[in-house]
């Protein structure tokens, strides 16, 4: 995967100093990958990755394009704490089916196969846009952009928030979110008859209500206004239900 890089946190405080900035609970590193996300003050998404347990270190693979502000932050915030971010050469391997020896089961979805760190041979020639669709699954920099919430986003049914864990950056306004009675807006699959660029707006009766992301084999991702959602949507030329 040549759209992801790979960070190391290393150090004596290297757990204690995540624990306090990303969604997840960094203890889970005990039993493989933790996928998790850091916020933004407001609570809002600032970038999403998986932490990895590599001895006494952890890695963090993280999208290309958000890395170097992911590092930049990451760095202000560790102050006088025991802890070094340096960006490495490993490259990211993923695949479906059981995971290799030596590689991690992809926390967010059974459907999402795995992810390997350590040149394990990759799967050739699989569309994993279609495999995202099947399974609903955000990508950093499509549905997963600046203005997004967590929760929204599904982030709980995707193993990447905890609410038990103790105060992170934006956790006041992820924990207020998710003890309202019910989200008025978020992710959903939906059919898709017909094609329409990503992004493109999502209209019920002529209102706005929602936008149209990644689509494949007739199904696609889409942020929705749930009360708006209820019978058939136009996106461009594409008819949109959501399923």
């Amino acid at each position: 995967m040549s759209d992801r890089t790979v960070l190391k946190i290393s150090g004596a405080d290297a757990r204690h100093f995540l624990q306090g900035l990303v969604t997840n609970d960094v203890e889970r590193l005990d039993h493989g990958l933790v996928y998790a996300a850091m916020l933004t003050p407001q609570g809002k998404y600032r970038a999403d990755f998986f932490l990895v347990p590599k001895g006494k270190d952890i890695l963090l693979d993280v999208d290309n394009g958000l890395a170097p502000g992911l590092k930049q932050a990451l760095t202000m915030y560790k102050l006088r704490s025991k802890v070094e971010i340096e960006e490495t050469d490993r490259r990211v391997t993923r695949g479906l089916g059981d995971a290799p020896e030596g590689a991690f089961a992809d926390p967010r979805d059974p459907a999402m196969g795995w992810r390997g760190y350590d040149g394990q041979p990759g799967d050739e020639g699989i569309d994993w846009d279609a495999v995202r669709v099947a399974a609903c699954v955000p990508e950093s920099g499509i549905e997963l952009t600046p203005d997004s919430f967590i929760l929204e986003m599904d982030f709980e049914r995707l193993n990447g928030v905890d609410f038990r864990k103790g105060c992170y950056v934006g956790q006041e306004v992820t924990a207020r979110m998710k003890h309202k009675a019910e989200l008025r807006k978020g992710l959903a699959q939906v059919a898709v008859n017909g094609t329409a660029p990503v992004g493109t707006e999502i209209l019920a009766e002529g209102k706005s209500a929602g936008t149209l992301y990644t689509q494949a084999n007739g199904a696609g991702i889409a942020y929705l206004r749930f009360d708006r959602a209820t019978g058939p949507m136009q996106a461009a030329d594409a008819v949109v239900h959501r399923t």
